[in-house]
């Protein structure tokens, strides 16, 4: 009885759209405003309301994994009402707690990023497009496929850097490659790639290989904390959301390390526009082992600290919204495919992940932004005015 109550508390304070709960004895009870509800949450059986309480989010995603927790309608649109509300079980500071620490050491970071991008290049293909990019994509129109938007991405940050011909650059984090076969191939830079997963590593290996691009091209399976090189431009996407809060301040000193007097460099990464955020336990258990997410005050602050300047900030948090909802549309057409190769519970989880994520874009909870940053006073390789960045876009596009 006690557990329905405090159920029948949090659900109060949660949403403010319909939303029809069944509990495991097969009450049902309205939530929100009145009107007929498209979302159902039905128990399957009893969740404790204990371990609501400890963990909210882990206990119900557990829930939802395991099938104690059935949900009828769209998962992206409730757990967005969710967040919209400030007592809700997605924002309540009473149920948000504190989450494993995570020692970032070069070894466990290794580990950290194998179990996430080391499920295996073939689960990816089935739902990333073909440039198999797994970070934001960037629609200059609505109508862009994937595809197209996340080549847009690529060449938006390449254009940034203003690079001309014969330049280096590195990839931290450079995933399977796209970043850096453009760069080599269509802009003529030197590219080098750093990755952790050795999945990643040998896509973008064989692929050099395969298209004799050794002489321009070279990636390495290795922390990108050990390179000892200098570049003129570093470009690193999605990836300071991996290195841990106690790790950012050196992650930028890093990257200010790893560039030549004045040379630039492109971060883009998931980032919250209000304090507090950091990391969920339920993301960090199942998908990013030690993740972090900062805000921007922090990312401003270790920027500071490493004696980098800012170009320019550029948030994108709608186009990665539309990036996971086309992901997660993806995803829906192999989940039988997903099935068979992982399991029931892994496709619940994938599930998810990508509906959550797509709401947390949605309410604003998270944003992904662009940093231009220079390794000495603002914009002294780059043009006089920001038009250099759009011309260049537009002149790539036709």
């Amino acid at each position: 009885m006690l557990d329905k109550k405090m159920y029948d508390e949090i659900f109060s304070h949660s949403f403010t759209m319909p939303i029809k709960v069944i509990y495991w004895d097969g009450k049902e009870k309205n939530y929100g405003s009145e009107g007929k509800s498209d979302i159902t949450i039905r128990f399957n059986t009893k969740v404790p309301i204990s371990e609501v309480v400890k963990h909210a989010t882990l206990t119900l995603g557990e829930a939802y994994m395991n099938k104690d927790i059935e949900i009828e309608g769209s998962i992206q649109k409730l757990i967005m009402n969710a967040y919209k509300q400030s007592e809700s079980f997605m924002s309540n500071v009473k149920l948000k707690k504190i989450v494993p620490k995570f020692s970032h050491s070069e070894e466990s970071n290794k580990k950290e990023i194998q179990e996430h991008y080391d499920i295996g290049n073939d689960f990816y293909k089935l739902w990333l497009d073909e440039t198999m990019t797994y970070s934001c994509a960037y629609f200059r129109t609505p109508e862009y496929t994937l595809e197209q938007a996340q080549m847009n991405k690529v060449h938006h940050i390449l254009n940034k850097l203003n690079t001309k011909p014969g330049e280096t650059i590195l990839d931290v984090g450079c995933g399977w490659g796209t970043m850096m076969f453009t760069a080599a191939k269509e802009y003529g830079l030197n590219a080098k790639g750093v990755t952790l997963s050795q999945e990643q590593y040998d896509y973008v290996n064989n692929k050099i290989q395969e298209e004799n691009l050794t002489d321009q091209m070279e990636v390495i399976l290795e922390d990108y904390r050990e390179i000892d090189e200098k570049f003129d431009h570093v470009v690193s996407v999605g990836m300071f959301e991996h290195v841990g809060e106690t790790h950012l301040e050196n992650y930028f000193k890093q990257i200010k390390n790893l560039l030549k007097p004045n040379g630039t460099a492109l971060i883009h990464g998931i980032t919250g526009q209000h304090p507090g955020l950091g990391v969920d336990p339920w993301l960090v258990k199942y998908i990013f082992p030690g993740g972090y997410i900062p805000d921007i005050k922090e990312n401003v602050g270790h920027i500071m600290d490493a004696k980098l300047q800012i170009d320019d900030l550029e948030p994108l948090r709608r186009h990665y919204q539309k990036t996971v909802e086309i992901w997660h549309h993806n995803f829906l057409k192999v989940e039988d495919k997903v099935n068979e190769m992982y399991g029931e519970k892994f496709v619940r989880m994938w599930d998810l992940y990508l509906q959550a994520c797509a709401a947390s874009f949605q309410s604003g909870n998270i944003d992904v932004i662009q940093y231009l940053l220079t390794n000495g006073p603002s914009g002294t390789t780059l043009p006089m005015t920001r038009e250099y960045m759009t011309d260049l876009d537009k002149k790539t596009a036709e």
